[in-house]
């Protein structure tokens, strides 16, 4: 018997009940908005570069969350104001001291509700002010009491009563040696207070950049985990299929 060829069987002579079956049996990838495979990767390709993308950002802003920040000396406005009231001679200069110290209080006030990781700095600062405010207050009836003594001596010195008016002479010297030695100690408290608050500052930089640097050494690479990730997740190629049988005889 001579060979006999029997080519696509299947498409030329359908069997009872197959009718549509290869529509049923479509992938859904073949029907998937009939996008052809170089779309499909396309596509892909896209996405994970948005992914990529978003993770750069998200890590970027981690390290701006992390990123250190000069401190500012928030501790110098209390020790202008001392050194103003230390140089006051007058009522009028204490009432002056007062002032600015009044002002940085509510400056400062301002300051804290932006500057929340200094808040501690802030609030140690608003406290020495408000006692050099207080302070202020001492040193002017201070003044006034000095002014009347000085007026009483000058009386007594006229009314020829010498030894009395030494007397009150050297009382008032003694009470502004008094007053002065109290003046340096409230500036000597404030720059020990200004230099523990900055020592506690560079303390929390220093925390700050120990975690930065173990959050930089324990993040991965995001470039190379995307790269890991688009390996796995690509397609395999589509084994090859035969369109028509052969029957040799």
């Amino acid at each position: 018997m001579s060979g006999m060829s029997i080519s696509g069987v299947g498409a030329a002579y359908p069997q009872p009940g197959t009718t549509g079956s290869s529509q049923s049996n479509t992938t859904p990838q073949e029907s998937t908005s009939g996008l052809s495979p170089a779309s499909v990767k396309e596509t892909e390709q896209k996405t994970l570069q948005e992914m990529l993308q978003e993770a750069r950002e998200k890590a970027q802003q981690r390290r701006d969350a992390l990123k250190l920040k000069t401190p500012k000396r928030y501790g110098d406005a209390p020790m202008e104001a001392y050194a103003r009231l230390s140089r006051a001679r007058t009522v009028a200069d204490v009432s002056s001291a007062a002032g600015y110290a009044r002002r940085r209080i509510i400056q400062l006030k301002a300051a804290k509700r932006q500057d929340s990781e200094n808040a501690g700095q802030i609030q140690a600062a608003i406290n020495q002010l408000q006692k050099a405010v207080g302070r202020a207050g001492k040193k002017r009836r201070d003044l006034e009491r000095e002014k009347l003594s000085e007026a009483r001596r000058l009386k007594l010195e006229r009314e020829n009563k010498t030894r009395q008016a030494q007397r009150l002479k050297q009382e008032l010297t003694r009470k502004k040696t008094m007053r002065m030695i109290r003046e340096r100690g409230y500036l000597r408290e404030a720059e020990i207070d200004n230099r523990l608050q900055a020592q506690l500052a560079e303390t929390r930089m220093e925390l700050r950049a120990q975690a930065q640097a173990l959050s930089d050494a324990l993040t991965p690479s995001v470039d190379a985990a995307m790269q890991q990730y688009a390996a796995q997740t690509a397609p395999a190629p589509a084994a090859p299929s035969g369109g028509e049988i052969s029957v040799q005889a």
